[in-house]
């Protein structure tokens, strides 16, 4: 929200302070249902001249040139054209063979860059071992670099170089074939479980009563602040129908759990509404923070009818440098006043965050302190 002269950085998150609806499969994970991982190992050829020429290399391509009928042997390989890559993917759910799905290549050598390169037939595993996938084809890489040379014209050796992002890892769009599915779970059983991406009992509670509420009762009960049963029709296409129904389904979700989010690299500070500062004393550095609190009593005016006494918290925060530092930290000031007195004095990110520590120790801080 405002920089000092340190660049420290405060931001004020502010969230809705009453709950906010939001389509169910945007909160939940349906169980069985996800991503596998694939990897595979494979050679780069067409290079030019900026591959590797590492034993596994050689090895391998003496290898993958014997399954052609020649036999060679790791000496005989001088070339830089080729380079030893992994290759990995991500397996969406439902897969079905003869889909297209993206792979990463990475060269694991001393190549200088796959540009201009062209993945061979590569496998691609899955972790039990067996083969979901087969890739192949041109290399799409982003990064761009280039050198000169040095020396003499008989006896060149490289010079100076430049290079913007890594050209040893590139892009095949659709560059892999599925060849075997996943089974899944989610066509099996007479219930799925819903497990909600951010445990919640108030969620769980809401998700079970916007399910019952919609299909009937009895139809969704939670195990526990993650995990919801819902009853699913057996036939695979009334359960594809169902899901759908489930996907538009709103639900009022509760507020979110009071954190702050320092990051002390960037000295940024994300903290939310529900963050609350209770009465301390905390001792840092050469800073004194003095918050003081006033009460004052509002009444209704003479022979009014309506109107109650009520008592008014009025917090006031100023901050000076001094040698004995003490932070007065007294009910009814937000956090966001105490953080900004601090800053107002230039403040280092870090003198911050060990006073949010500090409270948080004290347990004057009602919240969860996160420093990433």
């Amino acid at each position: 929200m405002f920089l000092t002269r340190w660049g420290l950085i405060f931001l004020m998150l502010v969230m809705a302070g009453n709950a906010s609806a939001r389509r169910l499969l945007d909160m939940v994970d349906v169980e069985g249902v996800r991503n596998n991982q694939l990897i595979g190992y494979g050679l780069v050829v067409g290079l030019d001249g900026t591959g590797d020429k590492s034993a596994f290399t050689k090895q391998s391509l003496v290898n993958m040139l014997r399954e052609f009928g020649l036999t060679i042997s790791s000496s005989d390989v001088n070339s830089k054209n080729i380079a030893a890559v992994t290759v990995h993917a991500t397996l969406p759910p439902f897969a079905r063979p003869g889909q297209k799905i993206d792979v990463t290549v990475s060269s694991i050598g001393d190549a200088k860059s796959l540009r201009g390169g062209t993945l061979l037939l590569t496998p691609m595993k899955g972790i039990n071992g067996e083969v979901f996938a087969v890739a192949q084809g041109n290399l799409i890489v982003g990064g761009v670099s280039a050198s000169g040379l040095t020396g003499t014209a008989d006896a060149p050796v490289t010079g100076s170089s430049i290079q913007i992002n890594s050209t040893n890892a590139g892009r095949i769009p659709g560059g892999a074939l599925v060849e075997r599915p996943v089974q899944s779970a989610f066509n099996f059983g007479e219930q799925l479980v819903l497990n909600l991406k951010e445990p919640s009992y108030t969620n769980a509670r809401r998700v079970v009563k916007a399910i019952n509420n919609h299909f009937g009762p009895k139809v969704a009960n939670a195990s526990n602040g993650v995990s919801i049963l819902v009853s699913a029709p057996k036939d695979s296409s009334q359960r594809v129908v169902f899901m759908s129904m489930l996907e538009e389904l709103k639900v009022e979700t509760a507020a979110p759990a009071a954190r702050i989010i320092f990051n002390s690299r960037t000295g940024t500070v994300v903290m939310g509404e529900h963050v609350r500062v209770r009465p301390a004393a905390v001792s840092h550095g050469n800073l004194v923070v003095k918050v003081r609190q006033q009460t004052s009593v509002s009444q209704p005016g003479p022979f009014s009818r309506g109107g109650q006494t009520q008592a008014i918290l009025n917090g006031d925060v100023a901050i000076e440098e001094k040698n004995a530092a003490i932070y007065m930290v007294n009910e009814g000031v937000t956090l966001q006043e105490v953080v900004t007195a601090i800053n107002g004095v230039g403040a280092t990110p870090m003198d911050l965050m060990s006073i949010l520590e500090a409270l948080r120790a004290a347990g004057a801080l009602e919240a969860e302190l996160i420093v990433i």
